[in-house]
């Protein structure tokens, strides 16, 4: 079964028939063609198999998960193709990441959302843990999800990711997370995620290593 439904996953996926000056992928979600734009010489600009597997857990799951009109963030956004896929189904979508990636994120968006989608999704700033209060008030910021695709990986930050998973979630916010499970100290990450959220297994994929969770703060895990 895990490798049937990868196999559907990254039936998604296509590429160009001919070498053009930039380097894209295709994707197919949501009822339409998403052309991605990448760079090959940074981490964040590449689309990686676990936004794939968030996208097609948000597409086949949008009666469960219905985000229409719903306010929604993704964190360590990237190429932003789980933003898009977000907004065409009908999210209001804040993409954000950090600054050397805003102008492709910004791109990828703009093309493949323009009069696509219900709401207009905005990109913005966030290198985690950083002015978190400033930049996103507790007082006026709600979002209903939170996603994040292949957030822990091997860098420093892994304590800024949970104060910024931390800061963004309120009681009633979901947390839409697929991980990529690569070395001891990273996935160490899930013990201390634990401490403050409840976290619940969606879907496992022994074969790309990686599972995709939902959480919500301790306590407001429903049955």
């Amino acid at each position: 079964e895990d490798e049937q439904i990868v196999a559907e996953i990254m039936k998604r996926r296509f590429f160009p028939a001919h070498i053009t000056h930039k380097a894209w992928e295709g994707f197919h979600f949501a009822g339409h063609e998403i052309r991605i734009t990448e760079a090959t010489d940074c981490y964040g600009a590449v689309v990686w198999p676990s936004a794939l597997v968030l996208c097609y857990f948000l597409e086949t799951n949008s009666k469960q998960y219905n985000l229409v009109d719903k306010n929604v963030i993704e964190i360590g956004a990237g190429t932003g193709l789980v933003s898009i896929v977000a907004s065409l189904l009908g999210a209001l979508v804040t993409a954000t990441d950090l600054p050397e990636l805003l102008g492709n994120l910004q791109h990828n968006i703009h093309q493949n959302t323009k009069l696509k989608c219900k709401h207009l999704p905005h990109v913005k700033e966030l290198s985690w843990g950083i002015d978190l209060e400033k930049n996103f008030p507790r007082s006026s910021c709600h979002f209903d999800y939170i996603m994040a695709a292949d957030v822990v990986y091997h860098h420093p930050f892994l304590d800024e990711l949970l104060l910024t998973f931390d800061h963004l979630c309120k009681n009633d916010t979901v947390i839409l997370w697929a991980m990529k499970f690569r070395l001891d100290k990273e996935n160490q990450f899930v013990g201390r995620f634990q401490t403050l959220f409840d976290l619940e297994v969606i879907s496992n994929f022994p074969s790309l290593n990686i599972t995709l969770y939902k959480a919500m703060r301790r306590g407001r895990m429903k049955a």
